[in-house]
């Protein structure tokens, strides 16, 4: 077995030299820095709950604009009614003329049929006068002529008898608003007694009597007609 020597007192030490090694590539004279990249820390961020949005504060009114507002409405308010007031009271009291003026033209009819039926022996010149003076138009033609009022009083007294006229119904059909005329349905009903005072069989009668009234406002029995040609 070979022995290794021992290095002896005096004698110096040898220095081993290392041999000195790299990666192979290519040298370069740039130094290779090296980046540390620090990663932050995340954080974490707690929500804030929102705050509820409020209506910003209202402005108070003025006070003088708002009384001048209030009384102008009331004021139009009151105009408002007042108006509808006026014209309300208007219709109802053209209503009432018009009614009025209706019932006239029907009264007229009734009193004509009623003045030219009835009749007594002792009021026979009186009561064919008033007929007749009732009377306007062609109804008051016909009786001027042939000297027709006369012959009708004479007609009564050869009767011997009295005549009562009770209309029974009288309505009004139309009115010629041009011509002022208007036209009534009557129907009546007529009683005959003798001289001994025996009632006759009553004779019912229908009639459509034309009513004319004037510029004056004045009616009277325009004509007379038997509706569909009969009684």
């Amino acid at each position: 077995m070979a022995q290794t020597p021992e290095a002896t007192a005096g004698e110096p030490t040898r220095r081993v030299r290392r041999r000195a090694s790299r990666a192979a590539g290519p040298t370069s004279d740039v130094a290779v820095a090296t980046v540390t990249t620090k990663a932050d820390t995340p954080t974490t961020v707690t929500p804030t709950p929102p705050r509820p949005i409020s209506a910003p504060p209202r402005r108070r009114p003025n006070g003088f604009r708002v009384a001048v507002l209030a009384t102008v409405a009331a004021v139009l308010l009151l105009a408002g009614l007042g108006t509808g007031v006026w014209v309300l009271n208007e219709q109802h009291r053209d209503a009432q003329n018009l009614a009025a003026r209706d019932q006239q033209y029907v009264d007229t009819a009734s009193q004509t049929v009623v003045n030219m039926f009835t009749y007594t022996q002792q009021n026979i010149d009186q009561s064919v006068n008033t007929f007749v003076d009732g009377t306007s138009g062609p109804l008051r033609d016909m009786l001027s002529q042939n000297n027709n009022v006369e012959n009708l009083k004479s007609m009564f007294r050869d009767t011997n008898a009295s005549s009562e006229a009770v209309v029974n119904a009288a309505a009004l059909e139309k009115v010629d608003e041009t011509s002022q005329n208007g036209s009534v349905l009557v129907a009546v009903r007529v009683t005959v007694t003798d001289i001994d005072g025996v009632n006759k069989p009553s004779q019912a009668y229908r009639l459509r009597v034309i009513v004319h009234k004037d510029d004056n406002g004045r009616m009277t029995g325009y004509d007379l007609k038997y509706p569909d040609g009969g009684n």
